[in-house]
Formats: C-alpha cells, structure tokens, sequence
C-alpha cells in the first residue's frame, strides 16, 4: 500500500501549523516566564523550544519518506523517520530530568514566589489554544496517519492538559485562604514543575521505545502483532492451512508482514493463492494505511552436501 502526494501535501501542511503553533507558543512563554519567574511556565517554554528545534528538519524530512524502497534501500528511508523520533524523546527526557532538577535545588534553597493569577490566566489561554491546534492536527491525521503528526498530536494533547492543570494549581493561592497554606506559597510553582515533569516523561520515553524497536527492526508490540495476526488468519482458514509462520517489522509509518502458509494439501494452485493474498491486502487496508504485505508457501529445503 502506497500513499499519493495529496497525502504527502497534506502531512506537511499538518507538521508546517504544528511548526508555527510551536514558534509562537516559545515565543510567548519565554516572555512570560521571564515576567513571572515561574519556572512551571520555563517549562513549558524549554519543552515547546526544543519541539520547534527538533520539528524544523522533520518538514524537510518528509519528501525523503515518500521515496519508494530499491536494491540499495530495501525498507526505505523510513528508518529515518525511527531515527528522529529516538533523538527527539532523547532531548526530551533530558530536558525533563534537567527541568526536575533544578527546581528541587530552588526548593532547597527557599523557593520562589510568582505571580499566581497572571500566570493562571495565562496558561487558560495557552490550553484552549492547545486543544484547538491538537483537534486540527488529529482531522488530518485521520487521512495521512503519520507517527510524526500523531507525535505532534501527542505533544498538543500533553501541552493542553498540562496548562489546564497549571491553570487549576496557579489559581490554587486566590481559592485557598488558610493560613498553613502559605507555608506552601513559595514552593507551589517548584512543585507544580516537578508533578508536571513526571507527568509528561513517559511519552518520551515510550517514543524512544518504540523507534528503537523500528530502528534494530525488532516486530511491533504485541497488540499490533496480534491484531494482524486476527485479521489475516480467518481469510487463510476458509481456503486451509497446515501451518503460519509471521515475519512482522515496522519502519518508521510503514508495517512490513510476510506471512509464511504451509498448505493441508501438496498442490497450490497460483490463482488461488494470489485471490488470498488480495483478500488479506484488503482487509489490512481497513486498519492500515502504508503497509507491505506478502504471502509465501514456506517450503523447507533440505540438502545433504557431501564434502570430499
């Protein structure tokens, strides 16, 4: 299964709005976090600077991720597209940890008081402008299904949710009136940024995962291995099998599954084999948008070498 251009268009329209969503948004949390002091809110901005950083090449990238595979590159250039999503939760997860340690060693040393309201205000703003990026991206993922549109997808979701929640916690000094909680006051934008951070580390983390699995062509998770396994075994035992053997990788978007079939029967007819492998082709393409699939007699070949 191959995508045209129009998707191709389409997917660089999605990253190029995810790009300048992401440009502003640094631009304007920069300013803010200078203004406030909130380390919560240079949080946002250091995780959303290194997003643009790493989103930029990722436009130029994806011409490259269209070209067909060939002699020279028999799974594509798809591996790239692994590669990137690895580096990219990489910096991230780094970024995090860095972020988490600095702010207990604020903590130790007195904490710091910022301007509640004005960054709660601020980060209501930068949610709803958040989920409105993440349900554009995820209408056009919907024909494209790009991992690097569904990681922006990722990073928008986890954006809006965590400024809703900073907007709660900031508000938090204006609804609380007791007096223990101005104990906390000072230590409430540390402790906001340290909850937020392990928050938001495993998504990186399950991004580097998942690449490095791509990247040493290791198959799937399981739950992707089992779903192609039902939906391609029902079609296989209407017309009878002895035995299957599944050689399943992913590469970067693209899911390549050889299916090795042992017939109850010693003849195969060519006509009849190919009407199976269309009717699994067809039935992959209603859950899967780029995939290679192929379906092969598995015949063991053995020899006896005499040596002299």
């Amino acid at each position: 299964m191959h995508v045209g251009k129009k998707t191709q268009k389409k997917e660089k329209s999605a990253m190029t709005v995810s790009l300048y969503g992401n440009l502003f948004f640094v631009i304007i949390e920069l300013i803010m976090a200078i203004y406030t002091s909130s380390q919560a809110v240079l949080l946002d901005a250091v995780y959303d600077a290194v997003e643009f950083i790493m989103l930029l090449p990722s436009i130029f990238l994806i011409p490259l991720l269209y070209k067909p595979s060939n002699e020279k590159h028999p799974f594509g250039y798809l591996q790239i597209e692994s590669m990137f999503v690895v580096v990219k939760g990489v910096t991230m997860t780094a970024v995090t940890l860095g972020l988490i340690a600095n702010n207990i060693e604020i903590m130790f040393h007195g904490g710091r008081s910022v301007s509640f309201h004005t960054v709660a205000y601020f980060e209501l703003a930068a949610s709803i402008l958040g989920v409105a990026v993440f349900i554009y991206l995820k209408n056009k993922n919907k024909v494209v299904n790009s991992p690097l549109v569904a990681m922006e997808m990722r990073g928008w979701q986890i954006d809006s949710i965590v400024s809703m929640g900073m907007t709660i916690a900031f508000f938090l000094p204006i609804i609380v009136t007791a007096q223990w909680f101005d104990a906390v006051i000072p230590y409430l934008d540390q402790i906001i940024t340290v909850v937020l951070s392990i928050f938001m580390i495993p998504a990186p983390i399950k991004a580097v995962v998942t690449g490095l699995r791509d990247l040493f062509l290791i198959p799937p998770e399981e739950e992707t291995v089992e779903d192609i396994k039902e939906t391609v075994e029902p079609i296989l035992y209407n017309y009878g099998y002895e035995k299957l053997y599944y050689d399943i990788v992913r590469t970067g978007r693209k899911l390549w599954i050889s299916v090795y079939i042992t017939f109850d029967r010693d003849e195969i007819s060519i006509s009849r084999f190919k009407i199976i492998q269309n009717d699994c082709i067809h039935a992959l393409a209603q859950r899967y948008t780029d995939f290679y699939f192929e379906l092969l007699p598995d015949i063991e070949f053995t020899t006896t070498v005499e040596i002299k």
